[in-house]
């Protein structure tokens, strides 16, 4: 029987200049997903987490945590960017183009703008992308570019941290 490697996200090497990536997770945001993020980071504006209130606002409803939404996007993008990153460099551009509601499904798309390989660390390099989310209409929710120190195939840093089996797997094994 042979083991066979998943998934294991982009290297420096596999950047390219302009290359799109359709991230492949939607998420669909949830109440508890919103009230447990704004106690989580204790977030007391209350047009997160009181309907009575919020009924009384610009939406009518409540808002999802906007530190959420970006969270929730960024985390989708990792899988295809930054799975071997080692440091996120810096964010800028940040911009909550449309409101986020309970309901409401993201996904997240980047798009590659350069990248350089670093004069200290030859074992990797850093990498710009614009990333945005998207509901579940189309709208662009948010955007934002962030670079990142992503190593490089051969790094000496990139171990194998999947643990050797004392037993192999067995198809008749119940």
């Amino acid at each position: 029987m042979v083991s066979k490697t998943g998934w294991e996200g982009r290297f420096y090497e596999d950047f390219i200049d302009g290359d799109v990536f359709r991230h492949p997770l939607g998420r669909t945001i949830t109440e508890s997903d919103n009230t447990w993020f704004t106690l989580l980071t204790l977030n007391t504006n209350q047009s997160h987490f009181n309907t009575h209130y919020a009924a009384g606002g610009v939406f009518g409803k409540p808002i999802v945590n906007s530190m959420l939404t970006i969270a929730m996007v960024l985390g989708m993008s990792v899988i295809d960017t930054s799975y071997n990153a080692f440091a996120n460099l810096g964010i800028d551009g940040l911009r909550l183009t449309s409101p986020v509601f309970v309901g409401d499904t993201l996904y997240a798309e980047s798009l590659v703008l350069g990248k350089r390989e670093s004069a200290s660390r030859p074992y990797g390099g850093i990498v710009e992308v614009k990333t945005r989310g998207i509901n579940q209409d189309g709208d662009v929710v948010m955007r934002l570019t962030r670079k990142f120190f992503v190593h490089k195939r051969d790094s000496p840093y990139r171990k194998e941290h999947f643990p050797e089996p004392t037993v192999a797997i067995d198809a008749d094994e119940s």
